[in-house]
């Protein structure tokens, strides 16, 4: 072993560590409405609060992400979804690349924006075409892309091309003025590795970080929110994704630092009522 890829190491230990220690402190601090406020609240797109949801003046709508990425999903029900989010005033749809255009088109003249996937949801695909992918969404009228990082080079060590990867996805999509989240598949990676995978993100000038598709067997949690929001700091985005269902998940999602809620169970989530995703992803 090199004394580069030592040094790597015990930095990217020592990162972690540092992230964790501070993680733990602000759990205590969330219990302080007054303390969040002076603390951690780091802009008006971040509520930062653990406690009663009527304490604090919150429209949950703006941050969701209204989501329908099943492989059958049909053109009616496409069609609903953007009518959905028109209605309830979420920040987007996000869709399969194939109904991008329709999307898109159904939304024209509304503040509804249209966001798709890239090398989703397994994130395998080379960084040429992952670029390629996000520069045809963005011609079909997307303004938005999450793209799926490449999880095995981050588990084998090979930061380089995780960083290249993110790169040319963030490259293609700023060029068209179009926002970039990063997808880590937290449920599959180590604390250790989601620092370090969102870290590289922030390198790569990505706009977001975001925790999962929804697809590989586990969803966002605080936790997981939060240990990203201590990583990236105040300015970048980070959305929870996968298994937010109802009001209260979606807020203590808001409260951890989640500024954007991937959830296909928004308008559930925003009647404040239980429920679920429906089967349909993320």
């Amino acid at each position: 072993m090199t004394n580069d890829i030592l040094d790597r190491e015990i930095l990217v230990e020592l990162i972690t560590k540092e992230v964790l220690t501070a993680l733990a402190e602000r759990s205590d601090i969330c219990k302080n409405p007054e303390a969040v406020r002076q603390v951690v609240a780091n802009g008006a797109d971040r509520v930062a609060f653990h406690g009663t949801a009527a304490d604090v003046p919150l429209d949950v709508a703006k941050y969701i992400d209204h989501t329908l990425l099943k492989p059958d999903a049909t053109a009616d029900e496409i069609d609903v979804l953007c009518d959905e989010a028109e209605e309830f005033g979420f920040a987007s749809v996000c869709v399969n690349p194939t109904w991008v255009k329709r999307a898109a088109d159904r939304l024209r003249g509304s503040d509804v924006v249209t966001c798709s996937v890239i090398g989703f949801p397994l994130g395998a695909t080379t960084p040429e075409i992952k670029a390629m992918e996000a520069r045809r969404a963005l011609r079909d009228g997307a303004r938005e892309v999450d793209m799926v990082i490449n999880i095995g080079a981050l588990k084998s060590g090979d930061l380089e091309l995780v960083r290249t990867d993110i790169e040319k996805v963030v490259d293609s999509a700023h060029e068209g003025g179009a926002i970039v989240k990063v997808i880590l598949e937290t449920s599959k990676l180590t604390d250790e590795e989601k620092v370090i995978a969102s870290a590289l993100a922030k390198q790569a000038k990505a706009d977001y970080v975001k925790t999962s598709t929804g697809f590989g067997g586990g969803g966002a949690t605080v936790y997981d929110v939060s240990l990203m929001r201590e990583t990236v700091g105040p300015d970048m985005g980070v959305k929870a994704s996968g298994g937010v269902h109802t009001a209260q998940e979606a807020e203590d999602m808001i409260a951890a630092g989640a500024t954007r809620i991937g959830a296909s169970a928004g308008v559930v989530i925003v009647g404040g009522a239980e429920g679920d995703a429906g089967g349909k992803g993320y």
